[in-house]
């Protein structure tokens, strides 16, 4: 919760600074923090249900849960030589997850109405 109570001033001083390069790090440093945070909370709940609980089997290989760190990495690396690349980079992790991740549905055998 910390590391999203930090997100609206990363976002009001890179909007007020015009998305220069150590406001859009800032903003990408935030987005990589709450990203480790969940999967500290991920692995927290896993480890407290065990390996062959439903929430190990729903995550399964995590790709999305992968990858998205490692762009945010690239991104604030790269904000230092082009904000804008960094915003493209930490837009494209936004739309990774905005289509509707399935796994958990699939692990409950829950069929949408």
């Amino acid at each position: 919760m910390f590391w999203l109570s930090v997100l609206p001033f990363a976002t009001g001083w890179m909007g007020e600074n015009h998305f220069a390069s150590a406001p859009s790090a800032l903003y990408g440093v935030v987005l990589l923090m709450a990203a480790v945070a969940y999967w500290i909370l991920q692995r927290a709940i896993i480890g407290t249900e065990g390996r062959n609980s439903t929430l190990a089997r729903a995550i399964g290989g995590d790709w999305k849960g992968k990858i998205s760190p490692v762009i945010y990495v690239a991104g604030i690396a790269v904000s230092f030589r082009a904000a804008w690349v960094s915003q493209l980079l930490y837009a494209a992790v936004a739309l990774l997850w905005l289509v509707p991740d399935r796994r958990i549905e699939r692990a409950l055998d829950v069929r949408p109405p």
